[in-house]
This record gives C-alpha cells, sequence and structure tokens, in this order.
C-alpha cells in the first residue's frame, strides 16, 4: 500500500509536472472506483490543474474554472494495490471496462495524462470529485499529520494516552496519524525498538520520546528518498529503504537477528525479536491456527 513517503513523492512530481495544465479528457473505467457524483466528473474537463496536495494518503488535485464559478478538487486514495502510471504522451488505446487494471484515466492539455490502476481482485482504490476536501469522509476524519510542524511530541503523547490498544494498531489508525500504515509502521516501531504489541497506555515518557523521534526521522527521511523520483521508480526507493518490513527470514541490519512475521487475515507484519521484544518470538497467528 502507497504510504506518506510514496503519496508525497507522487504529489510532488504531480505538482511539478501537471500544474498549470488543462484536463481535457476524464474516462472512468471502473465505475465502482468512483464515490461521488456532484459536483459529476464532467466538471473537471476544460479545468486547470492549480495545485497538487495531499491530506494523509489522499492525493488531491485542485484545480479552477475559466470563469472561476467553480474550483471541483480531483481527489484519489490508492488503497492497497492502487498506483500512478504517468504517460509524457498519453497512449491513444480504448479503455475496455472490466478488461484492464485501469480505474481513471485524466489526458492533459500538452498531451501527457495519466492512468490511476489497480491490481488484484479486491477493488478498493476510491476517486472523488469534490468542491472542498472535507467533503471526503476520508479525508474529514483524518488525524493530524506527523510531518506538520505544530506535531510536537506532547501531540504524540495527548493522541495515546489511555489508548489500551497495541501500539501498531494506533499508528495505524488515520483516524489518529494521518499517512502511517502497515509498513512504515513496522519502521517505525524497529526504530524505536518497541514490540507492536506493547499496549499504548503503557509507554513511559521515554518510550514516547523514542517513539516520537523514530516516526519523525524514519518518515522525513523516507520522503527525502522519494522527492524527486518519477513515479515508476517510488516502488523501488520504498523496498531499498526498508529495515524490517517486507524482509521476513532475511538479517536484521541493527543486530544480526533474523527478522520475523507475524501473519493476520490479509496482512503481515515484521519485527526483530533481539531489537523489539526482548528476544521474545511473538506467535504466528497464521500457524497457531493451523496446529489446532
Amino acid at each position: 500500500m502507497p504510504e506518506m513517503p510514496e503519496v508525497q513523492g507522487l504529489v510532488d512530481f504531480l505538482r511539478g509536472r501537471a500544474t498549470g495544465l488543462t484536463i481535457t479528457r476524464v474516462t472512468v473505467a471502473a465505475f465502482a472506483a468512483l464515490k461521488t457524483y456532484d459536483p459529476p466528473v464532467e466538471a473537471l474537463v476544460g479545468a486547470e490543474i492549480t495545485l497538487a496536495t495531499r491530506h494523509g494518503k489522499f492525493i488531491d488535485l485542485a484545480t479552477t474554472t475559466a470563469t472561476r464559478d467553480s474550483e471541483p478538487h480531483l481527489i484519489f486514495h490508492l488503497a492497497k494495490a492502487g498506483w500512478l502510471r504517468w504517460y509524457d504522451q498519453l497512449p491513444s488505446t480504448i479503455i475496455r471496462p472490466g478488461k484492464t487494471p485501469i480505474a481513471l484515466r485524466v489526458a492533459l492539455s500538452d498531451g501527457s495524462g495519466f492512468d490511476l490502476t489497480e491490481a488484484g481482485t479486491k477493488k478498493s482504490l476510491a476517486v472523488y470529485v469534490a468542491n472542498d476536501p472535507q467533503d471526503v469522509p476520508g479525508i474529514a476524519r483524518l488525524g493530524p499529520d506527523p510531518l506538520e510542524p505544530t506535531f510536537t511530541r506532547n501531540t504524540l503523547a495527548g493522541l495515546i494516552d489511555g489508548r489500551r490498544t497495541q501500539i501498531k494498531g494506533v499508528l495505524r489508525d488515520q483516524s489518529i496519524l494521518a499517512g502511517v500504515g502497515n509498513a512504515y509502521s513496522d519502521e517505525i516501531l524497529h526504530d524505536a525498538r518497541m514490540s507492536p504489541y506493547a499496549l499504548a497506555a503503557s509507554l513511559t515518557p521515554e518510550d514516547i520520546d523514542r517513539l516520537y523521534t523514530a516516526m519523525t526521522e524514519t518518515l522525513a527521511e523516507a520522503v527525502a528518498a522519494a522527492s524527486g523520483k518519477p513515479p515508476a521508480q517510488l516502488k523501488d526507493a520504498k523496498r531499498r529503504g526498508m529495515q524490517v518490513h517486507g524482509r521476513r527470514g532475511q538479517t536484521c541490519p541493527v543486530c544480526g537477528d533474523v527478522v520475523r512475521s507475524v501473519f493476520f487475515a490479509d496482512n503481515s507484519l515484521e519485527y526483530c525479536a533481539t531489537c523489539q521484544t526482548g528476544g521474545k518470538v511473538l506467535a504466528d497467528r497464521r500457524l497457531s491456527r493451523l496446529l489446532k
């Protein structure tokens, strides 16, 4: 799933490449992906892209029309398996709904454009056309962004105070923190030397200090690594930067122990027992079910 650093990389790319261009055509190929009807998607045609921004994991392309009587936003969330494919020269091939991974195609006035694509059979990619980003429910309920200047150590402490839930889940909850998902929560907790199962309410002031430092440094470094890269290179940049996530069975670069996984219904977490759990190996719930 694209998370804050990759989404920010896409925003930076679109800001530099699409700002000032006019949308000449919008083709919806996966109708279930379009979550709004007012304004209609046709309201984007003829609108000029004025800004690309990010809200958590949502990408927001602000536009203005020639008469300035409407300023619709094209907003999308790439979900677990979505991506943005950019073309300096947009293909002229006909998109056949149901026969392609393309969910949406946007054509721009200089001949360029992009597709929003989604792999797999579980379709979660979401597209919105809105007059105000806060009209999108997922944006309206977002928690604070960890890389905002106003996000301090005390902000984090206030967010987790009294929460008797595992810290891994707290980091992934978009209503608590915006932009962090499964991959970067693994990386943050590894850097903080903290078990993913630690209860948020049980963290000491020293734990919160480590967690805040790990969060801000891990995300800032990942955003810097994504900066300036075109969409086609962002996924590889993410994989190269991972210490534990997606590295099951490999060596922890900090202590030399093996990286382990815990599997759930539709995802997994990765961690280092030596660095994070005092050497304790966390139960693999998938294996436990098989042994019953």
